[in-house]
Order: structure tokens, then C-alpha cells, then sequence
């Protein structure tokens, strides 16, 4: 496809220059070439200058149009002949920025979504006019996953690691899926957490090429146009932050992009959603990171966080373009945003879009699973347990309403008083009635009847819970004497330290084991290496929303699903649960290995559509009968397709 950018290039620079710059080989292709030519100033001129163009591409394949001799004496910017206009022009002149690009040749080994590097064949070289462009040898997808995997594993420092996938991502993307899919364990830490929270820190420095939309105060007014210069029109996930709470790292305004990039690498990867239906945005309002502010680097606003009407104005503005460009059913994912407005976005837009939060609800429904799951290990049921939170965001309450939800479906008791089975501790201390007139509106549910208590191990001791969960996005807080105490409570005590990146764990793997003298059934938020403690190896599992999100996701899109509800989550959580098998119970794990995490997520997808249906929220009709054969034919491959 050839496109011109401004139908007044025609007019200001001529057709014939611009021809002057095609080879014999690009005439000879310029049969099958689509022209397109766009104008600010109507469709009229659209029009006219693709039919200019199409006519002058006409003669030229029956030779007679008039192609400008190519001038030998070099311009001011080097080359043959400067017919852009560009080097002629002096720095105040204006010049007009255009592309052209066909499926073919050069420019095909520079597109993403086509580029096969090696492995195009012999005839499709012949075919797409690549002889000379790539060496003689013709190599298989598999021999280059293997030289990729070969090549990353190269770098010793995780960061260059990710900048190697995701610069492999601007070049092949089905080889960047390809091998993602291929070593999902190797490399989910590289492009997810916890390698993407040093990525977002160090955003501004490693920037190359806009991976999605920024939407600044500066588009404020313009949302609308800001969705439609993404050049894919049947966007299906939104991934969208506005940068203030990046997994445990704090407020890092614009540079949060690295999260929904990561997260729709996964959708696409883990969930098998197209990667041309995925679209990452970053709301920008600014930042009150002072070290950012005062970067040279830094690629946002430079100036403090807009609050207030200025903050909901955007968001609306930006809520109502997403469903005006994309649809009803398009599915919008908020990602880290800070507590105050998470909730806030969860509640408002809730009845009226399809939306999910991955940090309240994602969270809440691997935890669940993992907790479902456990009940192998210790014997009884959920209703047995009492559970203790170590932090009251956004995560810590999210995981908390779905246990209480879970255990009223379970018990048939108002979810009022199942509540009463969880206690939060927050910065202040426990979360208890006498602090309920100075609390958040997200903690009043959970403050109950007792004394006060400051620390975590006096709130242990007192509570005696059986399940102990960080949340708190502070490393090290599960000290010895935290883990000791639950440890002589319970014979199998359950600990979560689910805080990200691996740096704010609240425990790690070797200290929860060793603590707890072998008997603790552990997972985290990042991964970490199996222990061994007296003669046994431990294998910790890995609390990650990668288990959930995906395979939620593509649930929803199979349904055509109109709104997220809580049933839909619960019944992910048990999906999740029922993948978990006696051979990694043995292992003390309660998740499943992501090696077959394809086949967990079209069994997630599947329960989730079929409780769509069931609440009357599906608009895909009529419904498919083998639902997880459904899931399965929907996801994406990154296999090589033949080219003409």
C-alpha cells in the first residue's frame, strides 16, 4: 500500500519527482498496489489525488508516463535527488511528513506483523522481490526460536533481556509470541513482573518507539481523534493506567505505558487474543515523582498530578470516546491506578461499560483460587479459615470481598457475616470499629469488633488466623516473628507475600520455609527459586494475575460479553483450582506450572462464557455447545503463514 499523506504533496512537489524515486522493480509492482491519498481539507481531495495517482500509475505500467530524470549531483542531506522537499526546505519551513510502503520487498522485512526474517521461502522471496535482501539461507521458526533463546540468554542482566524481547517485538511479532509461548516460564519474568517494574523506572532512558496511545492533558477535547490515529480499528482490550501506583514502586507517571504493553503481551500470549485487537494507553496527568519531574529524561508532563473535576473530566471524556470509537463490548482494563480513583472508576463505569480491574479483581480471583486449591493440602473448606491482610488498598480489600462472596456461596450466610472470618491490618494497625469514622469507604466492611492493635504480630497472636496475605507493597514485613507465630498456630500455615516486584515481597520463599521449619504452603506475587530445607526441595508457587486476566479476557470477548460480573470472577477461581493436580500438590504447590497455561486459560475463557450466558450478559448467539473447544479455536497463532 502506497500512502500519501497530504494530497497537497501532489500539487507542491509533482507526481512525476515523486515516481523519479521508484525502481524498475517497484514499477513492475505497482499493478497490485493500492493507493490511498488523505487530506485535511475534505474527502473531495482524497479523492482527487488517489485518482491522480492511480492514473499516473496506470501509464507508467504501459510506459508512457514521463518519470523525472534521477539527478546525480547530491542534495544537502545526501543522496540522489531530494524530491521530499525535505533538505531543500530550511529549518522554518514546513515539509510533509509521508510514507510509502508496500507489501513487498524492503519494506516488508520492516513490518512486524509479516516479517518471517529467515524464514521466508524460497519462491516468496522470488515473489515478494526479497532476493538480495537476506542471506541465501532459509531457516525455520523453530531454528529461530531456538537463536533467539540462545541469544537472550546471552545477557546476564534481566533489563537488557527485556529490551532484546521487546525490540524483537518491533520486528517479528509472531516469533516474539512464538517464543514467549514456547518458554512462558523463562520469560514471563523478563516481560511481566518483576523485570517490568525496573523497565517503567527506566522508561524515559530505553524509550525507542511508541508501543500505544499517550493521552495527555494536552488531548483533553480531543480524545476522540487521539483513538483514531491508532492505526487498528477493531480493538477488542484496553489496557489503560495513569501511571500513579506501578505494582509496588509508587507514582511514575507516564512511564507506566511498560505495564499494559507487558499485560497485552500476555493477553496475546497466554489468552491467544489477536495482537492487532490489543490496544495499551497511557493517561497522562502528570506526576508528584520529584525525581521524575526533575529528569532530563522523563518523557510526561512536567508538572504535578491533576486532581479533581480536571481528573474526572479526562477519564469521562476518555471513557466516552473508547465506547463511541470501539463499541459496547470493547473490554477496558484499568491497571494501576492509585486506590482513591480505582474504586472510584470501578464503581462509576461498572453498570455502564465493560470494564475490569485487574488489581482489585484479578487479584482477588488468582487468590481465591490459590486458597480453593489449598484446601487439598490442609483438609475442611474455606468457611473453616480465618484470614489475615497485611495491607487495605486496592488488592488487599478486592481479595478479601471475593473470599467473603465465595464462602456465601459456599454457606448460604449474608456475605455481612462472612466477613466477620477476615481482618486487615493497614499502616495504622488493625482495621477495627473504633477507626471506622476516620477510615477509606473501601475499608468500613472490614472493620470489626475489638481492642486496637499496632504491629502484625500482636494481630496474629490475637486473631490467630490460618491464612496470613501481604498486600502491603512493603518488603520484608513478614518477619521471623510474624512467620513463627503463624507457624505455632497452624500446623500447615498459609502465607501469600503477594507484594510486586520481588524487592517488595513481604517474605521470600527461603524465609517462609525455613521460619516456618518446612511446614508453610507458600506462594508470592514474583517468582522465586525452589529451597531446599533439610533434605527436601520446596517448589513455591507464584501468585500471578497471568494465571486469571488472559483467559478471563478471552471469556468475555467469546461471549460478547456486555459487563464483568462478580459470579464471572468466582467462577475463574474455581477454573483456576481445578487445574491443580495431585502431583503438584505433592511439590506443596497450589497453582499450576505455566507450561500448559494455554490450556488453563481456554478452560478459565470457557467457565467464564458460559456463566456470561448464564447471567444473561452474553450477546454472542446462539451459544456454543463445547465451550473450551470454542476457546481453543479462538486463540491466536504465532505460527508462519505461506505467502502468496
Amino acid at each position: 500500500m502506497i500512502s500519501l499523506n497530504r494530497s497537497s504533496f501532489l500539487n507542491k512537489t509533482g507526481i512525476s519527482g515523486s515516481c523519479g524515486s521508484f525502481s524498475g522493480a517497484q514499477r513492475r509492482r505497482s499493478a497490485s498496489v493500492r493507493v490511498v491519498a488523505s487530506s485535511s481539507n475534505g474527502r473531495a481531495g482524497d479523492r482527487n489525488a488517489a485518482v491522480l495517482v492511480e492514473n499516473t500509475l496506470k501509464e507508467m505500467r504501459e510506459g508512457s508516463a514521463v518519470i523525472a530524470d534521477v539527478d546525480s549531483k547530491p542534495m544537502v542531506g545526501g543522496g540522489v535527488q531530494d524530491v521530499y522537499g525535505e533538505d531543500t526546505a530550511t529549518e522554518d519551513q514546513f515539509v510533509t511528513p509521508w510514507s510509502v510502503s508496500v507489501a513487498s520487498g524492503y519494506s516488508l522485512l520492516r513490518d512486524p506483523h509479516h516479517n518471517k526474517g529467515l524464514a521466508f521461502t524460497e519462491r516468496e522471496r522470488d515473489a515478494h522481490f526479497l532476493r538480495g535482501l537476506l542471506p541465501p539461507t532459509v531457516a525455520s521458526q523453530e531454528l529461530q526460536v531456538k537463536k533467539m533463546m540462545h541469544n537472550i540468554r546471552q545477557y546476564q542482566v534481566p533489563l537488557q533481556k527485556y529490551m532484546a524481547m521487546m525490540d524483537l517485538q518491533e520486528r517479528n511479532e509472531k516469533l516474539f509470541y512464538k517464543l514467549l509461548i514456547d518458554n512462558v516460564e523463562e520469560l514471563l519474568p523478563i516481560v511481566y513482573t518483576p523485570t517490568v517494574g525496573e523497565a517503567c523506572q527506566k522508561y524515559g532512558s530505553i524509550f525507542m518507539r511508541p508501543q500505544g496511545l499517550f493521552i495527555s492533558l494536552k488531548e483533553k477535547g480531543k480524545i476522540l481523534e487521539v483513538l483514531r490515529n491508532w492505526p487498528e480499528k477493531n480493538i477488542q482490550v484496553i489496557v489503560v493506567t495513569d501511571g500513579e501506583r506501578i505494582l509496588g514502586l509508587g507514582d511514575l507517571g507516564c512511564q507506566g505505558m511498560g505495564i499494559p504493553v507487558g499485560k497485552l503481551s500476555l493477553y496475546t500470549a497466554l489468552g491467544g487474543v489477536r495482537p492487532s485487537a490489543c490496544l495499551p494507553i497511557t493517561i497522562d496527568v502528570g506526576t508528584n515523582n520529584e525525581k521524575l519531574l526533575n529528569d532530563e529524561f522523563y518523557i510526561g508532563l512536567r508538572q504535578r498530578r491533576a486532581t479533581g473535576q480536571e481528573y474526572a473530566e479526562l477519564l469521562h471524556e476518555f471513557m466516552t470516546a473508547v465506547k463511541q470509537n470501539y463499541g459496547e463490548k470493547v473490554l477496558i482494563q484499568f491497571e494501576d491506578f492509585a486506590n482513591h480513583n480505582a474504586f472510584d472508576l470501578l464503581a462509576k463505569y461498572g453498570t455502564t461499560h465493560l470494564v475490569f480491574n485487574d488489581d482489585i479483581q484479578g487479584t482477588a480471583s488468582v487468590v481465591l483460587a490459590g486458597l480453593v486449591a489449598a484446601q487439598k493440602l490442609v483438609g475442611g473448606t474455606l468457611a473453616d479459615h480465618r484470614v489475615l491482610f497485611l495491607g487495605a488498598g486496592e488488592a488487599g480489600t478486592g481479595i478479601a470481598e471475593l473470599i467473603a462472596l465465595e464462602i456465601s456461596k459456599q454457606t448460604n450466610a449474608p456475605p455481612e457475616e462472612t466477613r466477620k472470618k477476615i481482618w486487615l491490618v493497614d499502616s495504622k494497625g488493625l482495621i477495627v470499629s473504633s477507626r471506622k469514622e476516620s477510615l477509606q469507604h473501601f475499608k468500613k466492611p472490614w472493620a470489626h469488633e475489638h481492642e486496637p492493635i499496632r504491629e502484625l504480630v500482636d494481630a496474629v497472636k490475637a486473631i490467630k488466623p490460618t491464612v496470613l496475605i501481604g498486600t502491603s507493597g512493603v518488603g520484608r514485613t513478614f518477619t521471623k516473628e510474624v512467620i513463627e507465630a503463624m507457624a505455632s498456630i497452624n500446623e500447615r500455615p498459609i502465607i501469600l507475600a503477594l507484594s510486586n516486584p520481588t524487592s517488595q515481597s513481604e517474605c521470600t520463599a527461603d524465609e517462609a520455609y525455613r521460619w516456618s521449619k518446612g511446614r508453610a504452603i507458600f506462594a508470592s506475587g514474583s517468582p522465586f527459586a525452589p529451597v531446599e530445607y533439610e533434605g527436601k526441595v520446596f517448589v513455591p508457587g507464584q501468585a500471578n494475575n497471568a494465571y486469571i486476566f488472559p483467559g478471563f479476557g478471552l471469556g468475555l470477548l467469546m461471549s460478547g460479553a456486555i459487563r464483568v460480573h462478580d459470579d464471572m470472577l468466582l467462577a475463574a477461581s474455581e477454573a483456576l483450582a481445578a487445574q491443580v493436580t495431585q502431583e503438584n500438590f505433592d511439590k506443596g504447590l497450589i497453582y499450576p506450572p505455566f507450561t500448559n497455561i494455554r490450556e488453563i486459560s481456554a478452560q478459565i475463557a470457557a467457565k467464564v462464557a458460559c456463566k456470561a450466558y448464564e447471567l444473561g450478559l452474553a450477546s454472542r448467539l446462539p451459544q456454543p455447545i463445547d465451550m473450551v473447544k470454542c476457546a481453543e479455536s479462538c486463540m491466536y497463532s504465532p505460527a508462519y503463514r505461506s505467502y502468496r
